[in-house]
């Protein structure tokens, strides 16, 4: 799971992304137009998004998030408690809102519970498709109790593909999402990892699930 931390202040920044990141794999920016730009060039699974900094704020990133259809998941974290600054942040299209100071448990519930209402397979640090099982924590892979003995980046490739279980994924969505918009190799590294994938999938029959979308990407399809 990716999270995307913003937060002007460094060392809150820097705390909640050690209190998170044994669950997720974090980046921080520390602006306003730091955190857009990331959250444009990159895929997250959630955006921990401060409200009050200076020269674009939180409501104006989670604004403009919105208008550009870029839907990731938002947790509004925030010293603002007012019942207006709430009710303002879930209106621009926030999905939780959590007043500092916090506890980490509660920060890791919220968040949790947040991407479990938007992937919907998605406990504690399992994700799901059947019974292919994927550790995120100790990034170990079992079908039925079997380990998958998946490779370098072909775990974040199925990870991707199973929290997006029934949907589409381009070629570039998967690319930017697991190397990276600055990646010095090219998006055709994708059906490389994904034929790497189906060699691992196919001795339990699961390679029939990893479907191709002709001249757009892959998707993981429940049959």
């Amino acid at each position: 799971m990716k999270a995307l931390i913003v937060e002007d202040d460094r060392i809150l920044c820097n705390t909640i992304y050690q209190c998170i990141k044994d669950n997720f794999d974090a980046d921080k920016a520390y602006s306003g137009d730091e955190g857009l730009l990331l959250a444009k060039q990159n895929i997250y699974d959630i955006i921990i998004l401060d409200l009050m900094m200076p020269i674009l704020d939180g409501y104006e990133v989670l604004s403009t998030l919105r208008r550009k259809k870029i839907l990731t998941p938002v947790l509004i974290l925030t010293a603002k408690d007012g019942l207006d600054d709430k009710v303002k942040g879930l209106k621009i299209g926030a999905d939780d809102y959590l007043v500092k100071p916090f506890e980490t448990a509660e920060l890791l519930a919220r968040m949790e519970a947040i991407i479990r209402r938007n992937i919907g397979n998605y406990a504690g640090n399992i994700v799901v498709f059947k019974e292919i099982s994927l550790e995120l924590k100790r990034r170990e892979a079992t079908i039925n109790g079997n380990s998958i003995n998946l490779q370098g980046k072909q775990f974040d490739v199925l990870e991707y593909l199973i929290s997006s279980k029934n949907k589409i994924l381009t070629k570039e969505q998967i690319f930017d999402r697991v190397w990276g918009w600055s990646s010095d190799t090219t998006v055709n590294v994708v059906e490389v990892y994904a034929s790497g994938i189906r060699k691992e999938l196919k001795p339990y029959g699961y390679d029939k699930y990893l479907k191709t979308v002709r001249g757009l990407g892959y998707m993981m399809k429940e049959e």
